[in-house]
Order: C-alpha cells, then sequence, then structure tokens
C-alpha cells in the first residue's frame, strides 16, 4: 500500500521531457509504483513537477528558530543550498557569535535585534552546525555550503576583517576546518571577493581582504575529496577564466555570483560575454556556471540604510557612522564631492554606477524630482527615512531572456532569508513559471520546469532529487500553471525581537511535498510535530 497517490494530473517529470497525463505515488518518502494507497489527491487540470531547486539561499541563522523556512516551502521549494557567498554562522566559538551575526545583519540586510535575539546556539563546530539542523526538522531539505568569512573570523578572530595575511598556523587551521565540513557533508565552500559586501561598522567582510594564495589553498580540498562544488560572489576580480583554472586544477564545479553577469541598460552587452566564456571554459571540459536571476534586482532603501550605495569609497562614513552622524555627513560638502568622484570612477561590480534614472521616489525617477539641480545634491537633502527604490539590473525582458537560456546559466539567486527589509524574492521558481514561461513564453512549461529542477540539482550534484521517477525522492509542487505566480509584497511583523520582513504568497500552487510529506496546501503550512526536510550531506562526484 503507498502512501500517497496524486491523480489525474499533467505530469512534468523535471527531465525536459513533455508533460503527460500520469498518476503519481509515493511510499516511503519515494516515488513509487502507481498503485492503491492511504490517501488520494484528485489533481485533475493541474501540474505536477519536481519541487524547486534554490541554491542561493541566507536561512543559516533563521532556520535555527523557524524549521518552516518561511516563505520558501510555501512558495514551492523544497531543497534550499545555505551558507552562500560564504557567510553562515558555524563554526563559530561563543566568543564570536555576536560578531558573526553583526557581520551577517549589515551584509545581508537583516535584522540585527532579531539576529541576536532569535539565533539559537546549540553549536560550535561547522558538523556540530549539521547535526543540530538535523534535530531542528526543517521543512525543506537544506545543503550547506562551508564559508570562507565564516571560517576566517572563527580562526583568526576580530582581525579576520583587517589582516590580509594568516599565518601558516591560521591557514593549515582554517584548511582543516573546510577539510572536516567536506566530510561532514557540506555542499562545498563559498566565498566572496564583491565590493558591495561590508560587515558591521563597515569593516570588509573577511573573505574579501584575503590573498589568492589563500583561498586557492581553501579551495584545494575539493580535489582532495573529489566532491564539492566552489560559488564564489565574485566582484571583479573572480572572473571566468580565473575560475577556469581553478575548475581545471580541481576537477570541481565553479559558480559565480556577480552584478557583473546581470543585465542593465548601461552596459548591455557585458552580461552575454560573461556568459560566453564561461560556455568556452565548459568546452574546453571546464564546469564554470553562472547564477542567473530570473527577477528584477530592485532595491528598496532609505538613506538610513542606504545599501545600493554602500559599496562606493564616499559611504565607508556612512557605513561607519551612528545614526545621529548621518545628516552631518549627507549635508558635508566634502562628503558629496567624493560620492561624485565615486561615481565618476565607480568599482567595478558595484551595484550603482551613476545612472540616477534608475532611482525612484513614488515611482518617479530621482532627476524629474530633482528638475535640474544635481541629483547628489538633491539625493543627500532627502529625510533619512525617505522610502526609495532602486531599479537597478535584469529590468529589461529582451536583454535577460537571452541569459536565461544560456546553457552556462543555472536559475538561482533568490537570497531567500536574506534582505528581508527590501524585498523577497523567495519565490523566484513562481516567478519563473509565470512570467518567462506562462506570459512571456520564453521557455516551454517542460522545459522552465527542467532548468528550476533537475538543472540545478545535476550541478549541484544533488542526488535523487529534482525529477520524477521511481526511487527518486518524492519532493513535489502541484500547481494550476493559468494562476501561479506571487502576491505582491507584504510586510509583517513576524521576526524575533519584533523585527519586521517583506514577503510574498503563492497564487495558484495546491500543494508542496518534501519527502513525500505535505508541508502546504497552497494556503498555509501543514501544522507537523516535525519537518520532514533531510539535511542534505551526501553529494555526487
Amino acid at each position: 500500500m503507498n502512501d500517497l497517490l496524486i491523480r489525474g494530473a499533467t505530469v512534468y517529470d523535471g527531465t525536459g521531457a513533455p508533460g503527460r497525463v500520469a498518476d503519481v505515488a509515493v511510499k516511503d518518502c519515494r516515488i513509487a509504483v502507481s498503485g492503491p494507497a492511504r490517501k488520494t489527491v484528485d489533481a485533475g487540470g493541474l501540474a505536477l513537477m519536481p519541487g524547486i531547486i534554490d541554491v542561493h539561499t541566507h536561512y543559516d541563522a533563521q532556520v535555527t528558530w523557524d524549521p518552516k523556512l518561511s516563505p520558501s516551502p510555501a512558495l514551492g521549494v523544497t531543497t534550499a543550498i545555505m551558507g552562500n557567498c560564504g557567510f553562515g554562522i558555524a563554526p563559530c566559538p561563543q566568543r564570536l557569535r555576536e560578531t558573526i551575526l553583526r557581520n551577517l545583519s549589515v551584509v545581508e540586510g537583516m535584522d540585527v535585534e532579531a539576529l541576536l535575539t532569535g539565533t539559537r546556539w546549540d553549536f560550535e563546530t561547522f558538523p556540530q552546525y549539521l547535526d543540530a539542523l538535523e534535530r531542528i526538522h526543517p521543512y525543506a531539505n537544506l545543503g550547506v555550503l562551508a564559508g570562507h568569512s565564516t571560517i576566517r573570523s572563527a580562526v583568526m578572530g576580530e582581525e579576520a576583517s583587517s589582516r590580509k595575511l594568516p599565518t601558516a598556523d591560521e591557514l593549515q587551521q582554517m584548511q582543516d576546518v573546510v577539510r572536516g565540513a567536506l566530510k561532514a557533508g557540506a555542499v562545498g565552500f563559498a566565498s566572496s571577493f564583491s565590493p558591495n559586501h561590508s560587515g558591521w561598522g563597515g569593516r570588509p567582510m573577511p573573505s574579501t581582504i584575503c590573498e589568492d594564495a589563500e583561498l586557492r589553498a581553501l579551495v584545494a580540498p575539493l580535489k582532495e575529496a573529489g566532491k564539492g562544488v566552489f560559488v564564489v560572489a565574485a566582484g571583479s576580480k573572480a572572473t571566468p577564466e580565473y575560475l577556469e583554472q581553478m575548475a581545471a586544477d580541481t576537477g570541481r564545479p565553479m559558480f559565480m555570483v556577480t552584478v557583473l553577469t546581470m543585465h542593465t541598460d548601461s552596459a548591455p552587452d557585458r552580461a552575454m560575454t560573461y556568459y560566453e566564456r564561461c560556455a568556452q571554459a565548459l568546452a574546453r571540459g571546464h564546469e564554470v556556471y553562472i547564477h542567473a536571476n530570473c527577477q528584477p534586482l530592485s532595491f528598496d532603501f532609505t538613506l538610513r540604510e542606504p545599501y545600493p550605495f554602500m559599496a562606493l569609497g564616499a559611504f565607508d562614513r556612512v557605513k561607519a557612522a551612528k545614526a545621529g552622524e548621518l545628516p552631518a555627513i549627507y549635508a558635508d560638502a566634502a562628503f558629496r564631492r567624493e560620492f561624485r568622484d565615486s561615481l565618476r570612477n565607480p568599482r567595478p561590480g558595484v551595484l550603482f554606477s551613476g545612472d540616477w534614472s534608475k532611482v525612484e521616489i513614488d515611482g518617479v525617477p530621482l532627476p524629474q524630482l530633482a528638475a535640474g539641480r544635481d541629483p547628489v545634491d538633491f539625493f543627500c537633502e532627502r529625510p533619512l527615512e525617505t522610502q526609495m527604490i532602486a531599479k537597478l539590473f535584469q529590468n529589461d525582458d529582451a536583454g535577460v531572456a537571452p541569459l536565461l537560456r544560456h546553457s552556462a546559466g543555472v536559475i538561482a539567486l533568490s537570497d531567500a532569508g536574506a534582505h528581508l527589509i527590501y524585498f523577497c524574492d523567495a519565490g523566484f521558481g513562481l516567478h519563473f513559471l509565470a512570467h518567462w514561461v506562462r506570459d512571456n513564453g520564453t521557455f516551454t512549461l517542460e522545459e522552465g520546469v527542467r532548468r528550476l529542477t533537475s538543472d540545478p540539482a545535476r550541478k549541484y550534484r544533488i542526488p535523487g532529487r529534482g525529477e520524477i521517477r521511481p526511487g527518486a525522492w518524492a519532493d513535489l509542487l502541484l500547481f494550476d500553471p493559468q494562476k501561479v505566480g506571487l502576491s505582491n509584497l507584504r510586510r509583517v511583523k513576524d521576526m524575533p525581537a519584533g523585527g519586521t520582513r517583506m514577503i510574498r504568497e503563492p497564487l495558484g500552487v495546491h500543494g508542496v511535498w518534501v519527502n513525500g510529506v505535505q508541508v502546504h496546501d497552497g494556503q498555509d503550512y501543514a501544522p507537523l510535530e516535525r519537518g520532514p526536510g533531510r539535511v542534505l550531506r551526501e553529494f555526487g562526484r
């Protein structure tokens, strides 16, 4: 007797094969041969696909107080990879807990009081963290990347953000941590060179100041283990050629994350050159991929928390300032001169490089509001709490579609769990199905499903997930292709310490199952005593 039978849906199995009407059975957490079941779901007229795999999330702290991993499972995600950009919470000696969380709050746009109040510490090492995740029983499957900045902090302490060179002993310790993490079941190793990544008090995140020799030493354990991936927030340093050399040295897949691979009107051809250079590496047998963002990258912000501008040199003063000091900084003529200089010579990979037409207040572009005044002066004179939006990347479908179709990309970059003050992109998969499949036809439904499921599973070496076939894990998403999508953004006050965040709800979703257990019915989470998600520790070579 099977545990579950989903009857009469059009099944898109994740391989790219055309959909076909079929019954899908589940037994003991896996897809089984169809037959009688204890529970039957009538799914006539609906589509059934494997659960969405989100390889770029930041739930590392949230999962310790929220096993539901809200809102991702509600939005069709059944497997999430954490620890991206090298920012996690393990390993972490007790004395460094506050440092790690304060850095995380800034670099990933999280409520610091929510982190300090909500994070539950019953681990110090990376293997202990994986064990803790298993005790939490999350609603979705979780894989964790060992994080460079976190490891550097654990070994070098407070100097991790200021001292470029570790001692020989410290480098050996960091290597040993990576080896231990891979042995315990890490997905791989992650780092960041991004100029946009600063921590508490304006200090650089530790990995962003490291030398080449350190990074290569910490990637080397991937070759020793013969498994694992490397993921880097690349900035301008980790070019496709740089990563291809690492792929050749280690034999492991490399993934890059950078705004340089996103479409922008100011440099419309730049992103495709990155994809083509990765394609050339792939043709030479070296796996170099790009995290491809299928949603417009926009930031809601204020002068109190001007995240899109933080990588500009002038804003070092803003990053280090206390709240009461900000009005004087913005009024300072010297600051404004430095701000203009930063925009005349922006560093590669910064979020904002001077196109003020992309910055809006109440839907009106800032140059129009400034009415001929210098936009820097007008910008700096806004009240600190004025809500603005910067529409910076991936806002032109004609420019984005070729990037999403490219074989060197993996549909990703939801940043789920992070930047909750500004946006919620955790529903990237439902947006993809609605916008890129149904509304503009860039992808067929069968190909769209493949790009959200078996494609990331294959590239990240996640076994048994991303397909509907006998023996595969029963991660499933039941939906109406004509109605699937996302609600508008909604602010909720449900974080620890009374913090708020932005969330979205699913549209057209009729059920989400993780390892054969329903976690969401399209309206609400299932009231489970323990979540069915697995901590993923075994990955293919």
